[in-house]
Parts: structure tokens; sequence; C-alpha cells
């Protein structure tokens, strides 16, 4: 089967087109003819070999995708050849079959298109178990959004917004805060050019911000967690700057605050009811226009280092796509 192949780990340049063996369910397993993948900050670190999961070369990069149910392993339930499905992986998703757990694996729709079913499963299913369950957000209150733009950040502020927070979103620049504006951003801060603290107080005063959702790690960490407000809560969503944070432990004590870890893919893992039912509500809001998706740019599979390229470069405003599937959108 085609793929895009990674034959030597910590080694962007080994990335090139290619072929895997395709292939064969296990216990529990299902195989998945991919339509459409998208890229992550997370694919950056499995290539490196600086991610919390390993994966042997060669293998082909990928950590989500959508397409159609081709094959069952024994013991498999929930599931169809021929069903509609997201599932999510540590690698193996750029590829024309992707073989997946059972339990990592949920149901698309009809009326869900791919493209949009594709730019939701990670990044969506990721801000939406933060805000919801991990964060509890509530309408009216003040949430606060570093890295606004990216793929994680971006849903964050759309689903924020869709929820009824006041969204402060924290960007790199003007064209990323306009982005974040169209998504429902009531104020915007351009951290290159204004002093982040400053910006923050001047939208929210001395009370400070309710929630952060921080997937960027780095010196921004304690400014925000410093602006959080009495009983407030910080998000820990990841470390896209590449610098995990130390944090002085005497903030949350003073402030009463919580610090709360997001790991979306152990969520799934240990709560895939609990997922399956964050998926249908979300489905849900996209049909109603609450939420939309955006997608920067798409490739072809053969194309698809360039997503990651931009990855690196950090060129990416919401969502990067692969079409794997030369097949229909829809």
């Amino acid at each position: 089967m085609r793929a895009l192949v990674c034959s030597e780990i910590g080694s962007f340049d080994s990335i090139v087109p290619g072929e895997l063996p395709a292939p064969i369910p296990d216990e529990g397993q299902v195989v998945i003819d991919v339509q459409y993948s998208a890229v992550n900050f997370a694919d950056l670190l499995v290539i490196q070999d600086l991610y919390q999961f390993r994966s042997e070369p060669p293998f082909a990069p990928g950590l989500e995708g959508v397409g159609i149910v081709s094959s069952l392993g024994p013991g498999v339930e929930g599931f169809s050849v021929g069903d509609r499905v997201a599932a999510v992986g540590y690698s193996g998703a750029l590829a024309e079959q992707w073989c997946v757990e059972e339990a990592n694996a949920f149901h698309v729709p009809d009326d869900i298109a791919w493209d949009t079913a594709a730019a939701m499963t990670i990044a969506y299913g990721t801000s939406y178990h933060a805000l919801k369950q991990r964060a509890s957000l509530q309408s009216g209150e003040s949430l606060l959004v570093l890295g606004g733009a990216g793929g994680v950040g971006s849903a964050a502020v759309d689903i924020g917004s869709a929820m009824g927070a006041m969204v402060i979103a924290a960007v790199s620049s003007d064209d990323k805060a306009a982005l974040c504006a169209d998504l429902g951003a009531e104020h915007t801060i351009n951290y290159a050019t204004e002093d982040l603290r400053s910006a923050i107080e001047a939208f929210v005063g001395g009370g400070g911000v309710d929630v952060v959702y921080d997937p960027v790690g780095g010196a921004m960490s304690e400014i925000a967690f410093r602006s959080l407000s009495w009983r407030g809560r910080h998000l820990v969503v990841g470390f896209a700057s590449g610098e995990i944070p130390s944090l002085p432990m005497n903030l949350p004590l003073l402030k009463g605050a919580s610090l709360v870890g997001v790991f979306w893919g152990s969520f799934t893992a240990n709560e895939p009811d609990e997922n399956r039912r964050n998926a249908s509500e979300m489905f849900e809001m996209v049909r109603s226009q609450a939420i939309s998706p955006v997608v920067s740019a798409s490739f072809d599979l053969d194309d698809a280092r360039r997503g990651l390229e931009m990855l690196a470069r950090r060129e990416v405003k919401g969502r990067v796509l692969v079409r794997v599937s030369s097949g229909s959108a829809t």
C-alpha cells in the first residue's frame, strides 16, 4: 500500500512516499481505508523519537485519520465493514490502510464531510475534553488560549466561544489574531509586540482569567498562571515551544488555583464511551454551525511531507489535512 514512510528515527530527511505492507487486524482491531488524515505537532515528535511512545521504522507517521472500515479482527463488536469512522493512534494514519484498536475509533455520521471530520478528531477532541471535562468551563467565564491560531488552540477558541466563554486568544502575529477573531475571540493579544501580562489585565482587570488553555509551555506558562483568578484552572495541553516550564508551587497555593493535565489519548482509552459522547455533541455543534474547523492547507499523500514542514516552521493556522484517498471528500 502507498504510504508516507519514515525509514529512520530522528531523521526528517528520511520521510518519503513509498510502500508498506498492508495491515492485518489482530484481536480487537479494525483496518480503515483512510480517506483523510491530519498532521499534528506530535507527528514531528514521533519522527524525532521525542514522543511518549516509539514507532519502529519503517513506519507511516500520522496520529489521526478518517475513513471506511475494510476488515475486522476477532472480537470486534462495535463496527462493521463499510462503517464511516474516525480513529487515533500513535502512528500509521498517513497510509492508504491503517490498523487501529477498536476502542480508539468512533463512528462518523453520514452527513459530516470527511475533511471536516479529519480536521476535528484530535484538535477538537482534545479541546472539547479539556474545556468540558477538565476545566468545567461555564458560560460567562473568561478563557485565555495560548497559541490561539494553532491546531488545538484554534479549536479551543472555536469551542470556548460556542460554550459562551469570553475568549482571549494569544498569538504571534496579526494575521493569526484575525483568524481567532473570526472564530469568536472577543479579544486578541499579539505577544510578539505586546506584553502578555499587561494585555491580559487590560481585558479582565486584576481579578484574572478563569481558565488558561496552554498547548505552548515555555516562558508564557508562568505568566499565564500568574494571570489566573482565584480558583482558576490552568490546562496543561502540550509544549509546542519545546520547553517544559517549571512552575513555582506557591502560585497554585496562593491563588487556590488548579494545574490540570489534559491527555486526550489516555482519555479516549480509559473513557471511550464518554469520548464518543463528546464526538456526538461536537458533530451536532457542526450541524448547527456553532463551530467550524479551519483548514489552512490540504495535500495529497505524496506531498504530505510539505504539511509536516509547515508545522515545523510554525506556519499553520488551524489544521493541515492530507487527502489519502482519491475519492470524494463527502
